[in-house]
């Protein structure tokens, strides 16, 4: 799915997101928005869920395989969009330059 396909496709993209993660709905949506990787995997999941949602239309020989990919590609980009809302979450401290006494 293409980034900016249709204002429908942004918005489907960011709710998806938002119904797994609903206790941080204000993080998925910075990242949504800031982070072109995150917002990707946004938008491949509004995917997956959609086909998995129309699985049911398939041929019976194509159905059990097409269930099975799709829900481990849901899985998948879940585990890996959980990794980026904890990693955004962690911040870096650092040390200024240890500064020696003044000379006169």
């Amino acid at each position: 799915m293409a980034s900016g396909e249709s204002g429908s496709t942004y918005l489907s993209a960011l709710e998806t997101a938002e119904a797994y993660f609903p206790d941080q709905a204000r993080l998925v949506q910075r990242l949504f928005y800031v982070d072109e990787a995150f917002h990707s995997m946004c938008e491949d999941l509004a995917a997956a869920e959609q086909a998995l949602a129309h699985v049911e239309q398939l041929p019976d020989t194509l159905r059990e395989a097409r269930r099975l990919e799709y829900a481990g590609l849901v899985d998948a980009l879940l585990k890996e969009m959980r990794e980026a809302i904890s990693q955004s979450k962690i911040v870096v401290l650092r040390r200024s330059p240890a500064i020696g006494p003044k000379s006169p």
